[in-house]
Formats: C-alpha cells, sequence, structure tokens
C-alpha cells in the first residue's frame, strides 16, 4: 500500500486548482534545475543541484542517468540512499492530480537500489536497500529490501533469499 496524504478539491479537477497546492514560482524554479539537471552528464553537479535547489536528499555516489524526471511540484519529498543508480528516463512521482483528489507521498529509495531504465515510481512508495527495479517497471507499491521486481503491474520476480542463492550460484 502506498502512504500518501489526501486532499480533495471541489469545483474542477485538481490538476485546473495546481498553484492553490503549490507555488507558481516554486514550479518555475524547479522546472529550471530539473531541466538543468536532465540534460548535464556530471553527475555531482546533478547531486548537488537536486540537493541545494530543490532539497532532495540524495546519498553519496548515487548516480542519476541522463534524462531522469524528478517531481517538479515536490521534490523535497524524494529520498535516494547512497550509491544508488537511477535509470535513463525514470520519473520520480512524490504527487497525482485527479478528478476529484490530489495525493502527496514520501519517495524513499534506500541503498545500493538500481532502478531500471524508463520506469515510473508513483507517489508514497518505499523502495528497500539493495532491490532492483527492471526497467519498464511502474512501481506502485513498496518494494522489499533485497528483492527483484519488475512489469506492469509490478510484481516480485526474486525475494532477496532467492537473489542471494542466485549470486551464491554466480560466484561458483
Amino acid at each position: 500500500m502506498r502512504n500518501t496524504e489526501r486532499f480533495r478539491v471541489e469545483n474542477a479537477n485538481s490538476l485546473w486548482q495546481i498553484y492553490k497546492t503549490v507555488s507558481f514560482w516554486k514550479v518555475v524554479k524547479n522546472f529550471i534545475v530539473i531541466q538543468l539537471a536532465r540534460y548535464t552528464p556530471f553527475l555531482g553537479m546533478k547531486n548537488w543541484l537536486y540537493r541545494v535547489f530543490l532539497r532532495m536528499k540524495i546519498g553519496d555516489k548515487t548516480a542519476f542517468a541522463l534524462m531522469v524526471m524528478p517531481d517538479v511540484m515536490f521534490p523535497e519529498k524524494i529520498a535516494v540512499g547512497k550509491n544508488s543508480i537511477i535509470g535513463y528516463n525514470t520519473t520520480i512521482l512524490a504527487h497525482e492530480y485527479l478528478i476529484k483528489e490530489y495525493r502527496v507521498g514520501k519517495v524513499i529509495i534506500g541503498d545500493e537500489v538500481l532502478i531500471g531504465a524508463n520506469s515510473t515510481i508513483l507517489p508514497g512508495v518505499t523502495i528497500g536497500d539493495q532491490a532492483i527495479v527492471s526497467a519498464g517497471t511502474l512501481v506502485h507499491k513498496n518494494v522489499p529490501a533485497g528483492s527483484f521486481v519488475g512489469g506492469n503491474p509490478m510484481k516480485v520476480i526474486y525475494t532477496k533469499e532467492e537473489m542471494e542463492k542466485r549470486e551464491e550460484n554466480f560466484t561458483l
């Protein structure tokens, strides 16, 4: 289950009321910073931009590939542990605007996590340490530590124990 706060709206859908939710100038600043970071090949610079201007929590040696798209409305709700890789063109959402409500939730990505290219992570999700998310996955619920998940809808492909056994056989 995802951990999000829900906010009801009246009259028009929630996206039409976006600037009642978040400041216009915050969105403009975040958009500019995110676009700079999406295209820069310098990993240290990306992490600095995310930490300083977006207030994201980013661990040491974490690598964001080209074209990663963090949440433009609430990037401060995203935390990524140390030595993780966020794959090409991945989207990390901390909000979702719906017809009668909007939802906001923290996204917590653990240490040494691998997120494959073109994945989408929905708000309110926690991805445990040393988990692997296959390319193209829609992460719509929590991912247990050490597991390998993939697909749409996302499913556990290997548990932590099965992954450890596979690694043991691989090293022999």
